[in-house]
């Protein structure tokens, strides 16, 4: 009898720790959700700096810190950056070319490029 718990305790345990697909994909969710908070904290970031030149520096480092969680980071950032700037090219009129820049930007991040490729001189130690 103490064989057979000793069996059943020893296979809970490895199960556990084994890389199994339902705990891949809680984590997937998790690093996912952590990521769509990443991008946010960038975007408020971007807001309050207010800082002309400053939004490729926001959008690479949003994508990183959001893609440094792993997949479903990466993943998240991905599907937010081509959201906005899907959204943003048709509302804003700003044109193809601030898309194209902005979406090398989010490239750069996700990537796992330094942010600060894209810092403008004078931005605040605080971002």
């Amino acid at each position: 009898m103490r064989l057979c718990i000793c069996f059943v305790l020893l296979s809970i345990v490895l199960y556990a720790s084994a890389d199994n697909p339902f705990s891949s994909g809680i984590k997937f969710v998790r690093d996912a959700a952590g990521g769509a908070r990443d991008m946010w904290r960038a975007y408020r970031d971007m807001r309050e700096a207010n800082y002309i030149g400053a939004d490729k520096y926001f959008h690479a480092r949003g994508n990183y810190d959001a893609a440094r969680r792993g997949p479903g980071g990466a993943w998240a950032a991905k599907v937010i950056s081509d959201a906005r700037e899907g959204w943003q090219s048709r509302v804003s009129g700003r044109g193809a070319e601030d898309t194209r820049l902005d979406q090398e930007a989010n490239e750069w991040g996700r990537r796992g490029g330094d942010p600060n490729r894209f810092r403008p001189a004078g931005l605040p130690n605080k971002y």
